[in-house]
């Protein structure tokens, strides 16, 4: 059984005022994201971001807006901006401007979409409705708290990857990573030990035990240890 994406995540929607050639490819949903898996997404056709845990897609809201407030946004493409808002309150961060004297919101990279001028300004709509960094159509997953390597080898084309995921995963979905190595990773089953995995449990309940932070105290590379799983094609289960 296949684990959904996370309730409230959203496949990005463009407005209609958006033409067919600024819609970037469409793409499934995942329940985790690394910093990796964000960092590729660094553009302002394709813009990603995340804060407290969350993860956005803003690519549709750019789409929309091509204006000077864009550019921060941009700017941060592929990064972590939680430094941006309250945790409390979700809100953006306030401070008093040393010049006005006056409580504005905080803009370390410069003033962004939806975000109030200083003072009256003629070209300032106030008719966007929900600023974007309330509006949930925009969420399409969680950050992983922590990520790992786990090696894939082949045992048919003797092919091995090594993959970083999060360790919130279960073996379907890391099978859903290996899908860029491996079309037909499906066809094949996966073992740990000559023993079948449960696709439907993570790494570590699979007795995958994450060993990383041991390496490192006793100073050995965490990357010459990295566990593997076997995949062994359906039509060929002989064991090793």
């Amino acid at each position: 059984m296949t684990i959904g994406p996370v309730a409230d995540a959203n496949p990005p929607r463009y407005a209609d005022t958006v033409g067919k050639g600024d819609v970037p490819k469409e793409y499934r949903l995942q329940r985790y994201y690394t910093a990796a898996d964000i960092a590729d997404h660094k553009t302002a056709h394709d813009c990603w971001v995340s804060y407290f845990g969350k993860v956005y897609d803003l690519t549709p809201l750019l789409a929309e807006y091509d204006g000077p407030l864009a550019k921060p946004l941009i700017d941060a493409a592929g990064t972590d901006i939680s430094f941006w808002f309250d945790e409390a309150t979700g809100q953006p961060i306030t401070h008093v401007d040393p010049i006005t004297g006056l409580e504005e919101i905080y803009c370390p990279q410069g003033r962004y979409i939806h975000v109030p001028p200083q003072g009256p300004e003629a070209g300032w709509a106030t008719n966007f409705g929900t600023p974007w960094w309330e509006d949930k159509r925009y969420f399409i997953g969680l950050r992983s708290a922590r990520t790992r390597k786990v090696s894939v080898v082949n045992l048919l084309t003797k092919q091995k990857n090594t993959l970083e995921v999060p360790v919130e995963e279960t073996i379907d979905e890391i099978r859903e990573r290996y899908l860029v190595h491996n079309a037909h990773a499906a066809s094949y089953t996966w073992k740990r030990l000559g023993k079948p995995m449960n696709m439907e449990k993570t790494l570590e309940e699979n007795g995958m035990m994450d060993e990383t932070e041991e390496f490192m105290r006793l100073s050995i590379d965490p990357d010459d240890h990295i566990p593997v799983i076997h995949l062994y094609f359906n039509d060929d289960l002989t064991e090793a």
